[in-house]
């Protein structure tokens, strides 16, 4: 039977994300009836400049006092899209004891407080949805979250930023160097003025803390991310990648230790191979690649980003919610029981690529060999060029720790051979 009274839907942020969702809910309001079993309506719109002149909502919905309008007590829904710790933690704890449920796609607030909001959230009986917090319109967290809920999930892999997709990508069709990629980057509107956010890796691991606490049921926080930038990412590097029948991407990998009793989340650039599903994602696009007991390889793409993509995540999520309201249930919380520790970078086991600038004369390479060989750190191949005295010497291990690696450069570089260590690059996905 459908309920007559509308279920009232507060908006805090108007920007990209937000006018899309207000329009979604305008153009699509009898389908979103129609799905819920009651009537949506936009009780109010809360914004920082109040002039501006926002199409499709009526004046009188627009407000500049956030907190008024969460505290209402009329208010079933808060979506939250202005981004940031504060003033978004306040006005969503406060949503919840006023007795409003949250969809919120704040990537940042959720990877630093999500478990303290899950609190709140339980202690007052309401839900706290973000599917659009992570990998914009790909239907991703509700999967991992509720879909693969009776199976173990061993890694999550992908890419989550398509900023620095868009650049690595065009670094590697045309050759072009990081700097030259990114301008073009800002001039197509995929990167921000400042790209620090993005191309630092501080947006994925946020979003790899969120997928991490996820899949393991252990709160990870983006304090326990470990986080490498791509800046330093050349063409010269692109070149060994195909030498190796790989490319470059700046992946998040969260993955659970072998023997299972721990885990790790970390974000850098890496080789992987071009066979490698994630290798063939183009552009700004977002894919990731979930690996699990029982359901084997499952891969999750689409636009990560955009006003009307992140606003279908959120609608999503609306609904969701919404039916909820009516049936008087919540949906899942905060999924923490295992509690496993999240071990630091050190205890990473990958490949790796090294390139060295040495001397050109006899002996290096068996220098070289003798210290990766002290470190417990096994070659896989070696390619050495060179003229006029000075040479270049690629090495590419087989699996070992990043402490492991971490004390063979830094032996490597007290060699009197070793001119320099001109790049490190982690293999992944093999």
């Amino acid at each position: 039977m459908m309920r007559t009274r509308p279920l009232k839907v507060a908006l805090l942020g108007c920007g990209v994300v937000g006018s899309e969702v207000a329009r979604i809910m305008t153009t699509h309001a009898d389908d979103l009836t129609a799905r819920i079993g009651a009537p949506v309506e936009l009780a109010g719109v809360a914004v920082r400049r109040p002039d501006r002149v926002r199409e499709g909502i009526a004046p009188e919905l627009v407000t500049t006092d956030a907190t008024a309008l969460v505290k209402r007590g009329d208010i079933d829904v808060v979506v939250e899209v202005i981004g940031g710790i504060e003033p978004a933690r306040s006005l969503i704890t406060t949503a919840f004891e006023h007795g409003a449920s949250v969809v919120s796609a704040n990537k940042a607030l959720l990877a630093q407080d999500g478990a303290a909001l899950h609190a709140v959230a339980e202690q007052y009986g309401r839900d706290l949805y973000y599917e659009a917090a992570v990998a914009g319109a790909i239907p991703l967290i509700r999967p991992v979250r509720e879909s693969l809920a009776g199976d173990k999930i061993n890694r999550v892999m992908g890419i989550v930023n398509g900023t620095t997709n868009f650049i690595l990508d065009k670094m590697d069709s045309t050759g072009a160097g990081y700097q030259e990629a990114l301008d073009e980057a800002t001039a197509l509107g995929y990167a921000e003025a400042d790209p620090t956010a993005d191309v630092e890796g501080f947006d994925a691991a946020a979003k790899a803390a969120i997928l991490a606490g996820i899949a393991f049921h252990t709160r990870v926080r983006l304090d326990d991310v470990y986080r490498e930038g791509m800046t330093e990412v050349t063409a010269a590097d692109f070149a060994s990648a195909k030498e190796m029948g790989c490319t470059i991407k700046l992946l998040a990998i969260c993955e659970r230790a072998e023997d299972g009793a721990s885990v790790t989340a970390r974000v850098h650039p890496a080789m992987i191979p071009l066979s490698h599903p994630l290798a063939s994602v183009r552009g700004a696009y977002n894919a990731v690649f979930v690996e699990s007991d029982a359901a084997g390889q499952l891969m999750f793409y689409g636009p990560g980003a955009g006003g009307a993509p992140t606003a279908s995540a959120v609608l999503g999520d609306l609904v969701a919610v919404c039916r909820n309201r009516i049936g008087g249930a919540t949906g899942p919380g905060e999924s923490a029981y295992a509690a496993l520790p999240v071990s630091p970078m050190g205890d990473v086991v990958t490949r790796y690529h090294i390139s060295l600038d040495v001397a050109d004369k006899p002996g290096v390479l068996a220098q070289v060999a003798t210290v990766f060989a002290e470190h417990g750190v096994s070659i896989d191949t070696v390619r050495q060029s060179g003229k006029d005295g000075e040479a270049s010497l690629v090495v590419v291990t087989h699996r070992a720790s990043d402490a492991a690696l971490t004390g063979t450069v830094e032996a490597l570089r007290k060699l009197d051979t070793v001119r320099g260590v001109a790049s490190i690059m982690r293999v992944e996905g093999e």
